[in-house]
């Protein structure tokens, strides 16, 4: 039986004789159902039409991508240490190049996801590397559309994942909007890897929304309890979901900065810089 996945936001579907008539995660209000209709491709289709592309975006941190761009069009992170490669988020496509390349370099160790929009074809990814853990935080637990015994659900703030590898839940895009602290990272000076918890700008700043294409934003609040979550870490780069959506330095900085930008923003009237 072909497993479906969704063309708009990229998630797998579980096995099955007929396509499901909506897509729950794009059927929310944080994502949105193709205006011409609900759709769906297999693993197989898309590999016909798509390829992935790799780059390393410092020493131990390889980007890996679907090009033509598919669906939300994020791209995963492949960290690795001495201890194992984590893969942080995931993509849809998983090819037999990408296998063979993945496995040159280590395999993987655990997958850890930020939020429920790239879970895309994460069983799958598990599978092809010895059913891997994935690691989602308890909060997203009804959005998984794909459930598999690989899966370990976890709860609270913080969890450690590997040596020098922390799980953060942050909150706000999503209940367990999670981003990976990476402390051996830029030589030792700490990085964020933040999906789109916390989403990186083309002014090399920060911001934060709800739902991003429905331009939903979040609350004063939220964004200082985040603020204050990420205090205590030391980091300098900032990695977000996408090949350019990167601060390389004085991420800590800019964060602060773009808070207390944001705050200002959603708390009063526009004001002229």
């Amino acid at each position: 039986m072909p497993t479906p996945i969704c063309t708009t936001c990229g998630t797998q579907y579980p096995p099955a004789d007929t396509t499901p008539s909506i897509c729950a995660i794009c059927a929310e209000e944080r994502q949105y159902v193709n205006p011409l209709g609900q759709a769906w491709t297999t693993m197989e289709a898309l590999a016909r039409t798509h390829r992935n592309a790799f780059a390393e975006h410092e020493p131990g941190l390889l980007g890996i991508g679907t090009t033509p761009t598919f669906a939300i069009g994020q791209r995963a992170l492949l960290v690795r240490t001495p201890s194992g490669n984590v893969l942080w988020d995931c993509i849809s496509l998983l090819d037999p190049a990408t296998r063979q390349i993945v496995a040159a370099l280590g395999g993987v160790a655990a997958i850890a996801i930020s939020h429920p929009h790239y879970y895309a074809a994460m069983t799958a990814w598990s599978a092809a590397f010895a059913n891997a853990p994935i690691l989602l935080h308890a909060a997203d637990r009804r959005w998984v559309m794909d459930p598999d015994p690989a899966i370990t659900f976890w709860d609270g703030e913080t969890h450690a994942l590997l040596p020098g590898l922390t799980l953060l839940r942050l909150g706000g895009h999503f209940a367990g909007g999670t981003v990976l602290h990476w402390a051996a990272g830029a030589g030792g000076a700490g990085a964020l890897l933040s999906g789109d918890i916390v989403q990186v700008g083309p002014d090399k700043r920060v911001s934060f929304m709800r739902s991003y294409p429905d331009l939903i934003p979040l609350d004063a609040g939220t964004v200082r309890a985040i603020a204050a979550k990420l205090e205590p870490w030391k980091f300098e780069p900032i990695y977000g979901a996408w090949w350019d959506r990167i601060i390389p330095a004085g991420g800590k900085a800019a964060l602060a900065y773009s808070v207390r930008r944001y705050i200002d923003a959603v708390s009063g009237p526009p004001r002229e810089p």
